[in-house]
């Protein structure tokens, strides 16, 4: 897969410098403005409360969540224990019903 990408590399080379130089600017952070504008900055603040805020809800939420799959794990545990004496039980009470027909049967025909 990688000597496929040689001959790109090698298309690509003598240009990846001067993309370089243009893309880097604009992924660097801007010198700060000396000027701010009152509003903008209480808006900055009030959004950073919110973000706190809901970062806060939903590490309350993800707990909360995380109990209740736990809570629904022990109940399927416990259903499938139920269900295992469910399985149990109708499979002796078949077998003592089989029992009880046969001897009903044995006892007529004799």
């Amino acid at each position: 897969m990688a000597i496929q990408l040689i001959p790109l590399i090698k298309v690509l080379g003598p240009y990846l410098t001067t993309i370089a130089t243009t893309a880097i600017p604009a992924f660097t952070a801007k010198p700060a403005e000396t000027k701010t504008d009152p509003v903008q900055a209480q808006q900055i603040s009030e959004l950073q409360q919110a973000v706190t805020k809901n970062a806060q809800s939903l590490h309350t939420l993800a707990e909360q969540l995380q109990k209740v799959i736990e809570l629904a794990e022990q109940a399927s545990a416990e259903a499938e224990r139920q269900i295992t004496t469910y399985k149990l039980l109708v499979i002796g009470s078949t077998i003592v019903s089989v029992a009880a027909i046969a001897l009903a049967t044995y006892s007529l025909t004799t």
